[in-house]
């Protein structure tokens, strides 16, 4: 499968779970189970399949709200 690069011009503004789990270096049913959760964002529901906005999935990092989190509590 050919994954478009990030960074790149061409890449599409959504992308298929197998596209977003090859940038994620995650597995596609791990991934599919993440949005099941409710733990990916910018998820799009288009018809049976999904989509998922590659901004979202870029600025979003899995550190973020836990760091937020953590200083609150201090």
């Amino acid at each position: 499968m050919n994954v478009p690069t990030v960074a790149g011009s061409s890449a599409p503004e959504f992308l298929t779970v197998e596209e977003a789990a090859a940038i994620l270096r995650v597995n596609r049913k791990t991934l599919y189970e993440s949005i099941r959760l409710g733990q990916v964002p910018g998820v799009v529901r288009v018809g049976k399949s999904l989509r998922i906005r590659r901004a979202a999935l870029v600025d979003s990092s899995p550190g973020k709200d836990r760091d937020s989190d953590d200083r609150k509590r201090r």
